[in-house]
Formats: C-alpha cells, sequence, structure tokens
C-alpha cells in the first residue's frame, strides 16, 4: 500500500498516448508519461543537467532527455545510459480512477516542506 497524499492531475485524454506532460503538483514539476492507457509520472528534471524529462523520446520503458541523450528507467527512475552512472530522478505512484489521473505525494511533501494532510 502506498503511503503518501494523493493529488488528482488531470483526465488521461489530457496526456497522448506515448507522450509526455509537464504538470506542477505542490510546487513539484512532475513529467506524468502515457504508455498506452497506463502512466507513470517522474521528476522533470534529468540528473545530468536538468532536462525536461516531459520532452523526451520515449521507449517501452524508459525516457531519452532531449538535451544531451540520458536515458531513465521509467519504473525506477535510475539513468541507464550512460553506463556507469548512479544518479535517479524521483518517481511517483499513479492511479486512475473514475476517469481522472492521480499521482501521489510521499506524506513528508508538501509546498512549505512539511507533513502532507
Amino acid at each position: 500500500m502506498t503511503t503518501g497524499h494523493w493529488i488528482k492531475i488531470g483526465h488521461p485524454e489530457d496526456v497522448p498516448p506515448r507522450e509526455g506532460r509537464v504538470v506542477d503538483v505542490v510546487g513539484h514539476e512532475i513529467a506524468v508519461f502515457n504508455l498506452g492507457g497506463r502512466f507513470v509520472a517522474l521528476a522533470n528534471r534529468c540528473p545530468h543537467r536538468g532536462g525536461p524529462l516531459a520532452d523526451g523520446i520515449l521507449t517501452a520503458t524508459a525516457v531519452v532527455c532531449p538535451l544531451h541523450g540520458w536515458k531513465v528507467d521509467l519504473r525506477q527512475g535510475c539513468v541507464e545510459r550512460p553506463a556507469g552512472e548512479a544518479a535517479c530522478v524521483e518517481t511517483y505512484p499513479v492511479r486512475v480512477d473514475d476517469d481522472t489521473i492521480a499521482v501521489c505525494l510521499p506524506a513528508r511533501r508538501t509546498a512549505a516542506g512539511g507533513e502532507a494532510a
């Protein structure tokens, strides 16, 4: 079970298949990807130089940063390319209920840095 604060961010039709969109969730820029009806979310900053991952090219399980080609796994948020990089970006659980996409922020996250409700 995921603990945290579920926040509604939009509808499935807001994110076309095989594309990403950026949403601001309590001051955090999150990239949401539609993998053909299954949605994933991760921080929208490439660990290399902060490139916008939502604008990247999707593979079956990763996104390639549009700035310098770093490849980030969509499940774990860890860099796959270049090899040997130990950097990761934060991932967020996603669910679709009643035609609404929601992401879960950890309970420790709010705009003021305190505990979320």
